[in-house]
């Protein structure tokens, strides 16, 4: 006797993906990485000591001359890789990263000039203050020359959202 229903070949189920995942072919927009923002913050303080060197040098002899432009470049220069490593580009070829390390890495040379040069002369306390203000700069150094910091604000990072499919 035959069966009353009729056969039928089992279907094959589409595997289900959790919510939120979506398919499996989609891309996920890179996430920023923990010390991004702290390398962000760090050129943002460096950019205040560069303007804090600037007033000193100002306030010895008010007035406007070529020597304001130094501190007045670098802390345009810190501010622009803290922008750019916040965000997680860089300009043209040059990567956000290089740039804060740059802008990290100039006063701290400077700065440590400055401490030996007040060592020498036998001015302790003006050596130790400077070396106070140093710290900045070498934690931002320190930071924006991570790994995880270069990957996220390299020159040619693009977002997967805005790759050519070929």
């Amino acid at each position: 006797m035959p069966s009353p229903r009729p056969q039928t070949r089992s279907r094959q189920v589409p595997p289900r993906h959790p919510l939120g995942r979506g398919s499996r072919l989609a891309h996920t927009a890179p996430t920023r990485p923990q010390a991004a923002p702290f390398a962000a913050a760090f050129g943002l303080l460096v950019a205040v000591v560069d303007g804090y060197l600037g007033w000193l040098l100002w306030d010895a002899d008010p007035g406007w001359g070529w020597y304001l432009l130094a501190p007045g470049a670098l802390a345009a220069l810190a501010l622009l890789g803290a922008v750019l490593v916040w965000r997680g580009t860089g300009v043209g070829r040059l990567p956000g990263w290089l740039v804060l390390v740059l802008a990290c890495l100039l006063p701290l040379v400077g700065l440590v000039l400055l401490a030996g040069f007040f060592g020498v002369l036998g001015g302790g306390s003006a050596a130790w203050t400077t070396l106070l203000l140093a710290v900045g700069p070498l934690v931002g150094l320190v930071l924006a020359a991570q790994q995880p910091v270069r990957e996220w604000a390299g020159a040619g990072r693009r977002p997967p959202a805005v790759a050519r499919a070929r």
